[in-house]
């Protein structure tokens, strides 16, 4: 993501903790998460399709700016769905691991993640072996480093484009796993927790020690802050404190996207991303999370955003690499208009990822996950 990260979005009924009274719960999905998760992961689409150059270039046969002149400048901010992701899954983590032991947090969160990703690994690899797709994947030995998900501090390729995002959930859910799920999750506990990741982000960005850097991840981390401190909105009520964290952390993080993502106009880059409409992107994101951790957004309540959120990992999967083969064989070689082809791109990606979360996490993930609870300490 994301990622973009993307676990489940179930709601468990809080019990109290020492450090004060949990708000009763109806236990229910929470399925407004839901519909936000596949909102993230479209934009995120715009961007890789219509947004940036690069490989997406060679499927359109021209840079997307000439195919889509109006709109590739709003499609470039959908990278920010990343940002997103992470504001969700710093929510969904905290509230998924409150209360539950280390093995079974961890089984969860593999069972989530790998089958799938398996799957988006073995298919991409296999399209991208056919002769007539103008693609390459890794090499053999690459590609097998890709399926721990550490390839990248592993100094191996990526198959898969979107994978840095699983690279960055993996660090927040070892750190929340060894600071408050091993020790057990109280609300003071996990308010430290996000004291110190929040010190240790602006300490890590002045010393410049790269250790420090892959550990904190100072571009990211305060993202995942701003959703647990949502969530702890969420559990335990209003409180300063607790808005002091979503706050914090909007102000840090905001500060980091404008960084990484603005430049002075220039014709040499794809866009010209404003700073107010990548804080104002953001601050839409936050305010989403924030009306569904404080029961505002009930009302989005359809039966088919369960189903919208559990597309929307497989979705992202899968959407960038094989969406670049789709756009090319549909606008390329059938010659179906650019508009029409983005859209049915779109289409075919989650029907896609239909089949996966079918055929592959419906029956995968449950059975990984019973072998991993079930596993000798």
């Amino acid at each position: 993501m994301t990622a973009p990260t993307l676990p489940g979005t179930r709601a468990e009924a809080p019990a109290a903790d020492a450090s004060g009274p949990a708000r009763p719960s109806s236990g229910g999905r929470l399925r407004a998460l839901d519909g936000l998760r596949l909102i993230a992961a479209l934009m995120v689409a715009l961007y890789h399709y219509g947004g940036r150059d690069g490989d997406v270039s060679k499927a359109w046969g021209a840079s997307p700016r000439h195919e889509f002149p109006s709109l590739s400048g709003a499609f470039a901010y959908g990278c920010l769905g990343v940002e997103v992701f992470f504001v969700i899954s710093g929510f969904v983590i905290c509230m998924s691991g409150w209360g539950r032991p280390l093995r079974s947090f961890f089984a969860s969160r593999a069972a989530r993640l790998y089958p799938a990703y398996w799957a988006a690994i073995a298919l991409v690899t296999l399209v991208f072996a056919l002769p007539w797709v103008p693609y390459r994947t890794v090499s053999l030995s690459d590609t097998l480093v890709n399926l721990t998900m550490l390839q990248q501090p592993a100094g191996a390729q990526r198959v898969l484009g979107v994978c840095w995002t699983l690279w960055a959930e993996l660090r927040f859910y070892a750190l929340f796993a060894l600071c408050v799920v091993l020790p057990g999750a109280t609300r003071r506990r996990v308010v430290l927790f996000c004291a110190v990741w929040t010190l240790a982000t602006v300490v890590t960005t002045a010393s410049h020690v790269e250790l420090l850097r892959v550990v904190v991840m100072p571009e990211y981390s305060a993202f995942f802050i701003g959703g647990i401190g949502l969530y702890l909105i969420h559990r335990f009520g209003h409180d300063t404190l607790s808005w002091g964290i979503v706050a914090v952390s909007f102000l840090i993080g905001q500060h980091y996207a404008v960084a990484g993502l603005w430049h002075p106009p220039n014709p040499h880059y794809f866009s010209n991303r404003s700073q107010w409409a990548i804080i104002a992107v953001l601050a839409a994101g936050y305010a989403a999370v924030a009306l569904i951790a404080m029961g505002k957004a009930t009302w989005a309540n359809w039966r088919w955003l369960p189903l919208a959120g559990a597309l929307t990992y497989p979705f992202y999967l899968i959407h960038e690499h094989l969406g670049w083969v789709t756009i090319g064989t549909l606008h390329r070689k059938l010659g179906i208009p650019s508009p029409a082809t983005f859209a049915l791109t779109l289409v075919l990606m989650l029907c896609l990822a239909w089949a996966l979360h079918r055929g592959v996490e419906r029956h995968l993930t449950p059975r990984l996950r019973r072998a991993l609870e079930g596993s000798a300490p």
